[in-house]
């Protein structure tokens, strides 16, 4: 989670600073949104958020009105404003449209990656493997986010990595809804496995099946756990 003390306050006189400020906040709330601290369905605690930023109510209604329209929070007029909750109806039609662009990276990829793309993929691969091996599965689906986005950016495709981002992060809140299933890891690093035996070979057929399988698959796999009991959870505290 981001550093508190990234968030400039109330009284911030620089100037730019209430813009900084509005985006900062919004970035920290979003944050919050996305790796569970606040679950879906919760009642949003502003006197608690405000206390924790140092912020007044103004700025931080402002930053929920950014975070409604992405599709985060639910506002209620003279009730306060809950975490959007999460919808598994809303999963398998993402990993549809996910699955078309993983098909399109995987035969893009190969023509026009650079050596360096092709390093940097390696090293998000082998943190991967660390991760894995150290049981810290947190870092594990932080690292699995930077080595999917990069391998899309490495298409040279513009507009493919901006669709491609904004369903990674509607996908987000469902892999810290459901905690990464511990047991799904070892099978998502051994089809990362095949995925890097097709990136370096540069085989653009075999690669882009190896993406729509991975992706296939993490889906199935997230609304298995997703139909599962539900774990009784505490009320958040963020403060």
């Amino acid at each position: 989670m981001t550093d508190d003390a990234d968030i400039p306050r109330d009284d911030d006189t620089a100037p730019g600073g209430r813009t900084s400020l509005h985006a900062l906040l919004t970035a920290q709330l979003r944050s919050l949104l996305l790796d569970g601290t606040l679950p879906g369905g919760s009642r949003i605690p502003e006197q608690e958020l405000c206390r924790r930023f140092g912020v007044s109510r103004t700025p931080l209604r402002e930053a929920l009105k950014v975070l409604a329209a992405e599709g985060f929070v639910t506002l209620r007029p003279n009730r306060g404003a809950i975490v959007a909750p999460i919808d598994p109806a809303e999963l398998a039609p993402i990993f549809e449209v996910k699955g078309a662009l993983e098909r399109l990276i995987g035969l893009t990829v190969p023509e026009r990656a650079t050596e360096d793309d092709i390093a940097g993929l390696e090293e998000l691969h082998q943190a991967l493997r660390t991760a894995l091996a150290e049981g810290e599965h947190a870092a594990y689906t932080h690292i699995n986010h930077a080595f999917h986005q990069k391998l899309a950016q490495a298409t040279r495709n513009p507009v493919l990595i901006q669709n491609y981002a904004v369903l990674q992060q509607k996908i987000w809140r469902y892999r810290f809804a459901v905690n990464e299933v511990p047991h799904r890891l070892d099978a998502s690093f051994a089809e990362h496995e095949r995925i890097m035996v097709a990136l370096r070979a540069r085989t653009r057929l075999d690669l882009a099946e190896r993406l729509e399988e991975h992706n296939r698959l993490t889906g199935e796999a997230m609304a298995r756990a997703l139909a599962a009991p539900p774990v009784t959870r505490r009320s958040p505290k963020v403060a």
